[in-house]
């Protein structure tokens, strides 16, 4: 069975990029194949890893909906065929991408495609790094199931660990699977407040540790430069591999 580790979180924390720094530990501790799994709708996993998107697992969904199949091909062919394009190969790993929603209304089904898909993929990789989108949704979906690790990134404000407990909480009420959860602090200028320290305790939240705020993750977002090139002596990098050295197997 894989490895694999779901990374949660509010919008506007880092989680994407960390998950960028996590799949670059990865490869450095040669823990690979790893599969790279985009399941935000608003999908960026891709810029930070340095990729071009050309399928996207949603796309696929839309085309067999659509009838775009061809002539004497099943869909069940058909849609073999179209996942099989939408992995994106690259050194150490593939990445996966769910893709935007397919109109108004519920994206079950693109979720549903999602983890069945998974499901035929996993015994291949021994580590699977899965991106989630923000917020809650994801697990209210039970998107995220059956992972060794949740990694739940947040900011140091009252407002973002209370984000980071409550997803905790969903995660652990769902009884989706997950062995152990952890918070990761991102962007941070300043060790955690007592009063922040306090409300992990009452809520049983492991701090794995913290990640400082990085001149050079800014300098490479404004350039759009892949934040996995990031030189091993940024600052964040070291912070966020020692993180990960203590925590995956």
């Amino acid at each position: 069975m894989p490895y694999s580790i779901a990374l949660a979180g509010k919008g506007g924390t880092g989680k994407t990029t960390l998950a960028g720094m996590l799949i670059k530990f990865l490869v450095k501790k040669e823990k690979t194949p790893i599969l790279a799994v985009d399941a935000d709708c608003n999908a960026n996993l891709n810029e930070v890893l340095g990729l071009r998107v050309e399928d996207t697992l949603g796309q696929a969904r839309e085309d067999m909906k659509t009838n775009v199949v061809p002539s004497g091909m099943t869909k069940d062919v058909f849609m073999s065929m179209k996942l099989e394009e939408a992995i994106i190969e690259s050194d150490g790993y593939d990445l996966v991408v769910m893709g935007h929603p397919e109109g108004p209304g519920c994206y079950c089904a693109a979720n549903t495609l999602l983890t069945e898909y998974l499901e035929r993929l996993r015994d291949n990789y021994p580590y699977i790094v899965l991106d989630n989108e923000a917020g809650m949704e994801h697990i209210s979906r039970l998107t995220t199931s059956n992972v060794d690790v949740l990694l739940i990134v947040s900011d140091s404000s009252r407002r973002g660990i209370q984000a980071a407990l409550r997803i905790n909480e969903l995660a652990q009420s769902l009884n989706i699977g997950f062995h152990n959860s952890y918070l990761v602090m991102n962007q941070i200028k300043d060790e955690p407040a007592d009063m922040v320290m306090q409300m992990l305790d009452n809520e049983g939240l492991k701090l794995a540790g913290t990640v400082p705020e990085d001149a050079q993750v800014y300098e490479f977002d404004l350039y759009g430069r892949p934040t996995i090139e990031l030189p091993e002596d940024s600052p964040s990098i070291q912070a966020a591999f020692s993180i990960f050295q203590q925590i995956i197997n």
